[in-house]
């Protein structure tokens, strides 16, 4: 190694020829002094009783400890903070989901108990290393907890949501604003024909030209005459379901059209096999005539001075199916398998 010394003092530069042997050892010899410096002053320390390297040693542990205690009580404040967070959460959501089970009639899956008794008393944190720890373990139990709840409120969801489809896709409103109910659904003596037959449907009594609305939305399967129905709707509401609105004076839709729920459709009459102005209304599942009333009883709420609105009208456990022979026109259906609607 070469080093070039330069100085006002001389008129020339000087140049200084180190080996790497000479370099190395002047190295390790400033290591060793360093070393002994250290050594010396420790054993004077200890020899003389001055404690100013202990006290410097422990002053330094004291601040590294303050400092340390300090961050980890920050961090321990923060997560018994975000854990109390989350447990009200829980607990809200485990409100929330037992109320939405009541009302939907889902019982999920049994939640993992939750202590909600009364404690209290001051908060002291710890600040042990292993307070944070137990504290995480805590919070990463409590996150899949509510993960778990959030999966229920889910499905909970989901089958209101398709219920609510159901229901809305069920025959269940009032299909017009009657004055009273003439017939109800079951077997009377026929108006006209003077003899004992089954009636399939409930004979809601209107001036001609009331309006009549679909009861609930879907596909309109027919809008015609009918030699005994008369001018006659019948919707098919999906899942098997459909309902019939027979001795209209009008029909405002046709077949193969889409209505909605409360939508108008018609207006009552007199038409087809009738003795006077009213709407003759049916519904069906699977093509066999059920009690309007167990759909319709829940919108009956007008006063209707009838026996619908006086007391409610029970729904056989079984029907007679349709035969087997029977066309799916409204028409041939109709004439094989029902008695004479009035």
């Amino acid at each position: 190694m070469h080093i070039i010394l330069v100085s006002n003092r001389l008129a020339t530069a000087k140049t200084l020829n180190l080996s790497y042997r000479t370099l190395l050892a002047l190295l390790s010899g400033v290591i060793i002094l360093a070393f002994a410096t250290s050594f010396l002053f420790s054993w004077v320390g200890v020899r003389f009783n001055m404690p100013f390297a202990a006290e410097l040693v422990a002053a330094v542990q004291q601040v590294h400890n303050r400092k340390t205690e300090e961050y980890m009580r920050y961090n321990v404040s923060s997560m018994a903070v975000k854990l109390g967070e989350m447990q009200a959460q829980l607990i809200r959501l485990d409100s929330l989901g037992e109320r939405i089970s009541r009302l939907s009639g889902v019982k999920p899956a049994k939640p993992e108990a939750i202590d909600k008794s009364g404690q209290g008393g001051p908060l002291v944190y710890s600040v042990q290393p292993h307070a944070a720890d137990e504290l995480q373990r805590d919070i990463d139990r409590l996150a899949e907890i509510v993960e778990q709840r959030s999966e229920t409120l889910t499905e909970l969801e989901s089958q209101l949501m398709e219920r609510r489809i159901k229901n809305a896709l069920l025959p269940t409103m009032l299909p017009i604003k009657a004055e009273h109910v003439g017939s109800t659904f079951g077997y009377r003596v026929d108006p006209i024909a003077g003899v004992r037959a089954m009636h399939e449907g409930i004979d809601f009594v209107a001036d001609k030209g009331t309006r009549v609305i679909a009861s609930a939305g879907g596909v309109v399967q027919a809008a015609e005459y009918h030699p005994q129905y008369g001018n006659m709707i019948e919707i098919d509401h999906g899942n098997e379901f459909s309902s019939r609105y027979a001795h209209l004076s009008k029909i405002d839709v046709k077949a193969g059209q889409i209505v909605k729920r409360g939508q108008a459709i018609g207006a009552s009459g007199n038409t087809g096999r009738s003795t006077g102005p009213h709407l003759h209304f049916e519904v069906r599942f699977k093509g066999v005539a059920q009690n309007p009333a167990r759909f319709v009883r829940q919108s009956t709420q007008m006063a209707l001075n009838s026996p619908l609105a006086a007391r409610p009208v029970p729904l056989p456990e079984k029907r007679i199916a349709p035969p087997a022979n029977t066309a799916n026109t409204p028409n041939t259906r109709a004439t094989a398998t029902f008695s004479a609607p009035r």
